[in-house]
């Protein structure tokens, strides 16, 4: 099946050669030059990937990512001029899965593409299996029951410890700030300190890491938050 991308970018030449390069590597793909018609685009359309570029005018390609990734799970790439490492930090954080900084090559968004779409279809394809429940090299965590198994051996969790490991490892490879998590298992509304998420991220890796010094799952990336790796 043919794969569909959205392209969004105010600069019609790079959006044109963007569309030309993949529609050439077989992917058929839309474009919008503005951010409020391209957020009106990804969330009506069905696309398998969408390229963001972070200077938008009218909603900017951070704040895109931001709304996208509140109904969509699919790979979103964020190219820019900027060069800052805040600005990718930024990026990862809301979401997106890659940060290509221009001026950069046709043939390497190509491949960042095909790289990011093989990923997707792989850790998507394994959910489609049995969706309640997640299996990664040791670990497998059924959500239905709400009991999580290291090396085939029952380890007990709380609530919160729980629906964050189950929350961290449905949304692998993506980077999440503390502040994401605290809204996303505690609640906007919640009365506590953004610090809980430091000490349920230390007692998750007691519990499932072989050595939570240097952990294989839960990631710290700094400056940004946490990543569930597989």
């Amino acid at each position: 099946m043919t794969k569909s991308i959205l392209v969004v970018e105010d600069d019609k030449s790079i959006a044109e050669l963007q569309r030309d390069y993949l529609e050439i590597n077989g992917f058929r793909v839309d474009v919008e030059h503005s951010g409020s018609a391209g957020l009106a685009k990804a969330l009506e359309g069905d696309y398998d990937l969408i390229i963001l570029d972070v200077m938008l005018p009218h909603v900017d390609g951070f704040e895109l990512c931001k709304q996208i990734r509140t109904s969509k799970d699919i790979p979103i790439l964020l190219v820019t001029a900027k060069k800052e490492e805040i600005d990718k930090i930024r990026g990862f954080g809301l979401g997106a899965d890659d940060y290509v900084i221009k001026p950069f090559s046709p043939g390497e968004l190509v491949a960042r593409v095909k790289a990011h779409l093989a990923r997707y279809e792989r850790l998507s394809g394994g959910r489609e299996q049995r969706s309640d429940e997640i299996q990664i090299r040791g670990l497998r965590i059924d959500k239905a029951s709400r009991r999580v198994f290291v090396n085939e051996r029952e380890v007990p969790f709380t609530t919160k410890e729980f629906d964050l490991l189950a929350f961290l490892a449905a949304n692998p490879n993506r980077v999440f700030s503390k502040e994401h998590l605290f809204e996303r298992i505690w609640g906007l509304d919640s009365a506590g300190d953004i610090s809980t998420v430091t000490v349920h991220i230390r007692k998750l890796r007691e519990k499932v890491e072989t050595d939570p010094s240097h952990p294989q799952y839960i990631e710290t990336v700094w400056g940004a938050g946490y990543r569930f790796t597989v």
